[in-house]
């Protein structure tokens, strides 16, 4: 026999583990700004991190709030030994400090599961046990499945084993648009069925997804305003949509450019990419490496020598979000974003 269609069951009220940090963290935002930066320790951190996380700490800063240092550490397999520690040792050379204690995901797996059994059992999931060759086979002309399906939505919910694999678990979106403010661009908008589609949260090898995750934390920890690049502005959907779930609104988004090469292609850990230590093989400080991460996106001259403090207080949050809005082709992507997962 099979289930009803999941997102329409009525929410239960939240545990207590999980009502208690989602009201703890709400509570922060409330009081005052928390931004944050979010690396994975899966490999040194490149000149477009670097920028990122400047820019994320300049946010924060110049609306007199928090910023918070978070390792996306949960996919084990993928991390490297030493990365963290080159982490904080970059971050802390160039004098971007984070307040209050350095938190790990891996840390927060019983907050994640607890999360996902209430979902699990308000019937806002469903078990999918379509292989990557199926979804590859379905996948849109242009590269990547650009949404799910819903092959296994309306399937029975068998959660164990079958044929020696486990399912993933998805979050069954309903109907409507899931939107979000933008600082440096447009208000974001997507459909969430025909745009975002359904969710995996936590993936067949039983590993928490990436999207179940962070927005669990951007509410437990209460994150009001979140600087990152404009790669993970389709991701945001996603996010947004797990939030709805939860109850409270998402935070203010910055999705800012990323460093590319003379190619025009974006700088990536798994080609390489060059970080702190080039910089500092060639001579540079962190004042001269403050001051090439602000000049190349026009904050400061090119060949300026400043600290971070120094760069902070020579500018206005309103500069500085007018500049990011002229480099950053967020809205004219968004749009093909939203034609590509019609097709």
């Amino acid at each position: 026999m099979s289930s009803p269609a999941p997102g329409i069951s009525p929410i239960r009220p939240l545990p207590g583990p999980l009502r208690q940090a989602i009201e703890r963290g709400q509570a922060r935002r409330a009081a005052g700004v928390r931004g944050r930066f979010a690396p994975s320790p899966t490999g040194e951190l490149h000149r477009g991190n670097l920028r990122t996380a400047l820019l994320s700490w300049l946010d924060a800063r110049l609306r007199g709030g928090e910023w918070l240092l978070r390792l996306d550490d949960l996919d084990t397999p993928r991390n490297r030994p030493g990365a963290e520690q080159r982490i904080l040792a970059d971050l802390r050379w160039l004098g971007l400090d984070w307040d209050g204690e350095l938190v790990r995901q891996s840390e927060r797996r019983a907050l994640y599961a607890t999360a996902l059994s209430w979902l699990r059992c308000s019937g806002a999931l469903y078990p999918c046990r379509c292989s990557r060759r199926l979804l590859a086979d379905v996948s849109a002309p242009h590269g990547g499945l650009a949404v799910y399906p819903g092959f296994c939505r309306l399937r029975p919910r068998h959660w164990g084993p079958q044929q020696g694999r486990l399912p993933s678990w998805r979050l069954g979106l309903p109907p409507g648009a899931l939107t979000w403010e933008e600082d440096v661009a447009p208000w974001g908008c997507l459909d969430g069925p025909t745009a975002v589609g359904d969710v995996v949260l936590r993936r067949a090898d039983g590993v928490v997804a990436y999207h179940l995750a962070t927005a669990v934390d951007e509410l437990a920890l209460g994150i009001s305003h979140v600087v990152r690049g404009e790669d993970l502005w389709a991701s945001t959907g996603a996010q947004v949509a797990v939030m709805a779930a939860l109850g409270p609104p998402p935070p203010r988004y910055g999705h800012v450019p990323l460093w590319r090469d003379a190619q025009g292609h974006r700088l990536s850990k798994r080609e390489a990419a060059e970080g702190l230590e080039s910089w500092r093989q060639a001579g540079h400080d962190a004042a001269g490496v403050i001051g090439a991460l602000a000049a190349s996106l026009e904050l400061v001259p090119a060949g300026s020598r400043l600290s971070a403090a120094e760069l902070l207080a020579s500018l206005q949050l309103e500069r500085l979000h007018e500049v990011l809005a002229r480099q950053a082709p967020v809205a004219g992507r968004a749009a093909k974003l939203q034609r590509d997962s019609a097709i």
